[in-house]
């Protein structure tokens, strides 16, 4: 009744969010005790459906197994009732858009259970599908494109309640993440390879963000209850979470994509990704301490002028950093005019690059330039100095590495 009349009461605000939580924790603490009592006399049941999903760091097979189990009754009812699993779908679409409404709304609680409804729905369509054997091409296909929409939906939701806080970067950092965790994967299936991989994947995001904003206004009414727009910080921080994992996971999926994608490497005897990352990191950072101490040294000492000093310990900096790349890191016997000529090509572009986004990013006066600085160093060194050192500067033809001596 609360949720119907919008009683938003902190006493109200406490029980309709608390009171499906309490039933649900109820439910699947009760389920969760007869699957152990069930794993410890017959073993853990063995879900087809789940053993291809496969499992993730964030929910295990083990949780995996025992969520499909535990649901199992309210499966057997939809199944029963001889609803088509694309009508389950919409139904899944219609919840889903309901929630984003709701979240913009301001009514967390109603919005977060309508997510997860939604999500357990989705879970519910496919398999009811393919049970029946009316898994097809066109089924699936809708399934997908109304999961967009769903997490669509609760984003957009999100980032109208926090249009006006810090919060919004963080829900359009999670929409990105969201909407490539699945791209990625398409895409890979569309050139002929399996994508699965991640932490957070779609089960993973419907359950931190649902959660979280279900039972956000918990906290709100306990610590903040005087407030009319609380800031839910439970929500904030799943927030954060799904925002920071998904586009961990959008990432590690693409580079699995590229890596299935790219020819293998010319010679065995190439570094891994993760030593060229740290040992051409370490020869940025040796570099850096150059030119700061030279610059030192000859304002200090020899009574340079800072200009004066600041240019030529650029180029100090930049012979240290080519030799240690060239030498330690990847290990080239190309020509050295030539490859010194293209160092100093990508080195000079890297520097307006970094002047460029700096720029760019002090247009923004609530962000510190220390940290656009920071944000544009990072964007430009593995967007542009890393892979154009790798695979430009430093990338040895092949007569080159055929005339390399072997290791004793």
């Amino acid at each position: 009744m609360a949720w119907i009349m919008g009683d938003l009461s902190p006493s109200a605000r406490i029980w309709t969010a608390l009171g499906p939580a309490l039933l649900a924790c109820a439910y699947f603490i009760l389920g969760l005790v007869a699957f152990c009592v069930r794993v410890a006399i017959k073993g853990v049941p063995q879900d087809e459906e789940t053993l291809k999903r496969g499992s993730t760091i964030l929910v295990g097979m083990f949780l995996r197994h025992y969520f499909f189990w535990v649901t199992q009754p309210l499966w057997k009812v939809i199944y029963r009732s001889g609803l088509p699993a694309n009508a389950l779908s919409m139904l899944s679409g219609l919840l889903g858009v309901s929630s984003g409404v709701a979240v913009a709304a301001g009514r967390f609680t109603l919005g977060g259970w309508l997510f997860l409804a939604s999500g357990i729905l989705d879970v519910m369509d496919g398999r009811i599908a393919r049970i029946r054997k009316q898994a097809n091409p066109a089924g699936a296909a809708l399934d997908s494109v109304l999961d967009r929409y769903v997490d669509s939906a609760m984003l957009m939701g999100l980032a109208w309640y926090y249009r006006d806080n810090w919060v919004l970067l963080p829900v359009l950092v999670a929409f990105l993440g969201t909407s490539l965790v699945p791209y990625v994967r398409a895409r890979g299936e569309g050139l002929g390879i399996n994508i699965r991989g991640g932490a957070m994947q779609r089960l993973e995001r419907v359950l931190f963000l649902g959660v979280g904003v279900a039972l956000a206004p918990i906290f709100e009414a306990i610590w903040f209850p005087e407030q009319k727009h609380p800031m839910h910080w439970l929500a904030v921080v799943g927030i954060v979470f799904v925002a920071i994992m998904s586009n961990v996971t959008a990432f590690s999926r693409f580079r699995a994509l590229v890596n299935a994608l790219a020819p293998p490497p010319p010679t065995s005897r190439k570094r891994s990704g993760l030593a060229i990352l740290g040992l051409n990191a370490l020869a940025g950072a040796v570099a850096t301490g150059v030119d700061f101490v030279s610059v030192l040294g000859m304002v200090e000492k020899l009574s340079f002028t800072p200009v004066i000093a600041t240019a030529l310990g650029c180029v100090l900096g930049g012979v240290v950093n080519y030799s240690m790349n060239r030498l330690l890191t990847f290990r080239s016997q190309s020509a050295v005019a030539p490859q010194l000529a293209r160092y100093t090509l990508v080195s000079a572009t890297s520097a307006l690059l970094n002047a460029g986004g700096v720029a760019l990013l002090t247009l923004h006066p609530q962000l510190a330039y220390t940290l656009g600085w920071w944000l544009a160093r990072g964007a430009v060194y593995f967007a542009w100095n890393l892979p154009l050192q790798r695979d430009y500067v430093f990338n040895d033809p092949p007569e080159a590495l055929m005339e390399r001596p072997h290791a004793a």
